[in-house]
């Protein structure tokens, strides 16, 4: 059985259990509070040298980090990753953006306001992290005008990449109300089969 290294409230290993759950694959979760350093122990370095959740062990003393990195893995064959090469980069240009546009700048303030309740403290990179969240968004909300899922009309790994910290950018001081598209995509993701919440500890 899979082993997944966890936090709840983090979009990037609730993107793991998502597709696990919907993948219907058994899994044990181990729950880590990144807050208290629980990944910066040695034992956890032994297993990550990154010191990050989510980390999957896939076989005794055989690990996969990065969230997006997993995903991929466990899409392989699945009807949550195409066939079809180019679909496959598209799905992978989606992935890519949302670890260099989209989560620094999203999760980021939720993480600073919602985990480490300091949001005074981090005020002004709050402000400079939602400028360009927005834009983020708003490259979401344009594709999302002509396209029910983000590649090829069809509910792949990049939309639950992409959904994970979307569907919680709230808790980050982030004003969804003005994105139509993307609030219509976040019904279609909560209607697909085996769906769970951010916060079902599975």
């Amino acid at each position: 059985m899979y082993k997944l290294y966890d936090f709840l409230p983090s979009g990037n290993g609730y993107k793991v259990r998502l597709l696990l759950t919907q993948l219907q694959i058994p899994f044990e979760r181990v729950e880590l509070n990144i807050v208290n350093g629980a990944t910066r122990t040695s034992d956890f370095l032994a297993k990550n040298l990154n010191g990050k959740i989510p980390l999957l062990e896939i076989a005794p003393d055989t690990f996969i980090s990065e969230s997006n990195a997993i995903l991929y893995y466990l899409s392989q064959g699945t009807k949550y990753f195409p066939s079809d090469k180019y679909q496959q980069a598209q799905v992978m240009q989606w992935l890519f953006f949302e670890q260099s546009s989209h989560e620094p700048n999203i999760a980021t303030p939720r993480y600073w306001i919602t985990q480490l309740k300091q949001a005074d403290k981090y005020r002004e990179q709050i402000q400079q992290k939602r400028k360009l969240g927005y834009q983020a968004l708003e490259v979401m909300e344009q594709h999302l005008k002509n396209y029910d899922f983000l590649v090829a009309n069809k509910y792949t790994i990049a939309d639950i990449g992409l959904y994970a910290y979307t569907h919680v950018a709230e808790e980050g001081g982030f004003d969804l109300t003005q994105f139509t598209a993307i609030n219509a995509w976040f019904q279609r993701i909560k209607s697909q089969p085996k769906h769970i919440s951010i916060t079902d500890n599975c």
